[in-house]
């Protein structure tokens, strides 16, 4: 039978400098000792899915903490951003000291697991390499091993500006600031109704006045000049995570990098603890609350739909209870088109068969009535594909409203000049694609810096079609993001390697499978100059010439994780 449950609201943990942060305990009602959870959190510890978790919790026999973290809310100290560096914050540091303190709880049996979404997981695996005594295990979702596997080195300036305006809110709270919006709402409300987006617009990007950001401002800028650093790393600290974790994720999450700390920890990870990880991966979002059938324009089916709090439940009954999983292999994933859970024990699959689908054309893949192909018979002598890009006028990105990724109609771009499109003819048959999935492509260009961008998307019988995954590549990051490539010459070809999110995904018999390839996806990725200037300064914008080759010397292809069947 359920428990109920108590809250002590703002209960003070002193950390090793004497700086205070508050949390709210949700205890079991009962004589008994519990396990322990702890979030750290930046989002405020009283949101209503903070909250609907931790009772959940609570009424299973776990005492559940949230805290708010150093600087933000109810907690005392000063905020700084995890994406400036692990190194420019006290989060591991404050990480270890609540674990301890949440450990010491009264009605504690003094085994802690530390879990959150996002910032909050971020703030977990900050915490798990310290290795507190009490630490049991791990829950994190939504958080990337690395963040250059995540931006590309390029600025996601439609989410971050939306989410430091967010953020400015409990700053200027903080500091008594009346000039700007005092909490999350008022700064959704301007930011949508009343300044329309206008600072994704600004150019150069660094003279954006501080007051739209209030004392974050200058954090941001940091971050910006920063962009092309790992300042995650989170690979690097696997070796010293000596506890299980579980890391839960969706195909539509931008962050699905979430899938990374799973290879780590099982690739990286303390040898004794190896097939003791799980992964998760859904047909979800970002979003922490919304694991359900319905994302974007698609309805995935009854077996979508899940619960958060009972994702975690079943792995603290397994790591701090000792119960029998309900799931038998260490990965699950969803399977699109098929709409059904699949049990793995390895990602990814070491099944998949990787294979290439070259890109074909007469010299006309502009615009989804083009004559662009794609098959798996290699290329002969075939012309080149050319288009315009126009940062002035980039190709907009198909998100959700507060820039999430999720299925969307691609028929906005369809004719859009700047895109080329290559499809499949209809397919005979159903065509699972499972795991990584990349495109290497060919290309030449007038600009001496740009970009270029790959989407792989499912047509349907209808013609409709939606998109699956995305990839981006700067092209001064062709060689990699610790050396700067030299500019592009407008007479030299380049081949280029676009790493595109992973996927599970059924092509079912009667679609096609279609790439759309331009250079740009904004506001999801900063728009490309063009003129290989420092984006953060560059108040120019210059329009550059693309081509794409797709013949026998040069084989522009997509490559595919297929699973045979």
């Amino acid at each position: 039978m359920p428990y109920e449950v108590i809250i002590d609201k703002n209960v003070e943990a002193a950390m090793r400098d004497g700086t205070i942060l508050r949390a709210d305990v949700f205890r079991p009602l009962s004589d008994g000792s519990f396990p322990v959870l702890i979030s750290r959190t930046p989002y405020d510890k009283t949101r209503p899915i903070y909250k609907r978790v931790a009772k959940f919790m609570a009424t299973q026999g776990y005492i559940c903490v949230l805290q708010d973290i150093r600087g933000r809310y109810c907690s005392d100290g000063t905020f700084h951003l995890a994406r400036n560096g692990r190194e420019t914050t006290t989060d591991a540091e404050d990480g270890y000291d609540s674990v301890e303190w949440a450990a010491g709880l009264a009605g504690s049996d003094g085994k802690v697991c530390i879990w959150g979404h996002s910032y909050s997981s971020w703030s977990s695996w900050m915490a798990a390499p310290t290795k507190p005594p009490h630490l049991i295990s791990l829950f994190g979702s939504g958080m990337a091993a690395r963040i250059l596997d995540n931006t590309r080195g390029i600025l996601e300036t439609g989410r971050r500006l939306h989410w430091m305006y967010q953020q400015a809110a409990d700053a200027r709270l903080r500091e008594g600031d009346l000039s700007g919006p005092a909490n999350r709402d008022e700064a959704d409300a301007l930011w949508y109704d009343v300044e329309r987006f206008k600072w994704i617009w600004f150019l150069p990007l660094d003279e954006i006045p501080d007051h739209a950001f209030a004392s974050l401002t200058p954090q941001l800028k940091d971050y910006m000049r920063i962009q092309d650093r790992e300042t995650w790393g989170f690979d690097e600290i696997h070796p010293e995570v000596d506890v299980p974790t579980c890391s839960v994720t969706g195909w539509y999450d931008r962050i699905i990098g979430a899938i990374e700390q799973y290879e780590g920890m099982e690739e990286n990870g303390p040898e004794h603890l190896r097939g003791k990880h799980r992964l998760i991966v859904g047909p979800w979002g970002h979003g922490m609350g919304v694991l359900t059938r319905n994302q974007g324009v698609l309805d995935f089916g009854s077996e979508a739909e899940a619960l958060y709090e009972e994702l975690l439940l079943e792995w603290c009954d397994l790591t701090l209870k000792g119960l029998e999983p309900t799931a038998k292999a260490p990965v699950r994933v969803f399977i699109m088109g098929e709409n059904r859970w699949h049990d793995e024990h390895e990602w990814p699959p070491k099944r998949a068969v990787l294979t290439d689908y070259f890109l074909h054309s007469d010299g006309s893949a502009n615009t989804s009535s083009g004559d662009g192909g794609l098959s798996m018979n290699a290329p002969d002598a075939e012309p080149v594909d050319k288009y315009t890009y126009d940062p002035r006028d980039p190709v907009m990105s198909l998100m959700s409203k507060d820039v999430q990724m999720e299925p969307h109609w691609q028929s906005p771009n369809n004719n859009r000049q700047d895109v080329l499109v290559y499809q499949t003819p209809i397919l005979e048959q159903d065509l699972q694609v499972t795991g990584p999935v990349r495109l290497v492509i060919w290309v030449g260009s007038d600009a001496p810096d740009t970009d270029f961008t790959a989407k792989l998307i499912d047509v349907h019988p209808d013609g409709s079609a939606v998109n699956v995954t995305y990839g981006i590549i700067r092209c001064r990051y062709r060689d990699g993001y610790d050396t700067s490539a030299p500019p592009l010459n407008p007479d030299e070809v380049y081949e280029l390697s676009i790493a595109l999110n992973p996927t599970g995904i059924l092509f079912q018999k009667g679609h096609r499978i279609r790439l759309d390839v331009s250079s740009s996806d904004f506001p999801n990725f900063d728009r490309n100059h063009n003129t290989g200037a420092d984006y953060w300064v560059d108040a120019e914008l210059r329009t550059a010439r693309q081509i794409v080759y797709h013949d026998a010397i040069r084989p522009s292809r997509l490559i595919l994780s297929v699973i045979p069947r």
